[in-house]
């Protein structure tokens, strides 16, 4: 497992390695081996989190409904995670 730079460090200082671990570490499943998709299953919601070239998307199935954000790779981890966990 790569290791993680500090919470409050944004996105684009991560190295791919470790954005994989932080995703792990959430929970979530890559869809296949070197795929930018990743799935979290929650209680009440699941999210498809893509690694996109400019920005990280999220979109979030509850309840028969999809919300979708993207997150700039200048937010910080930490900024992203409570994002993602908050859920719809």
């Amino acid at each position: 497992m790569a290791v993680l730079p500090p919470a409050p460090t944004p996105l684009y200082h991560h190295p791919l390695p470790s954005l994989e671990s932080w995703l792990q570490d959430l929970g979530a499943r890559q869809a296949h081996r070197h795929s930018p998709l990743w799935t979290l299953d929650q209680p009440e919601w699941t999210a498809e989190i893509e690694l996109g070239q400019a920005e990280l998307g999220v979109r979030w199935h509850a309840n028969g409904e999809l919300r979708q954000r993207s997150y700039s790779y200048g937010l910080t981890r930490e900024d992203v995670q409570a994002a993602i966990l908050a859920g719809p």
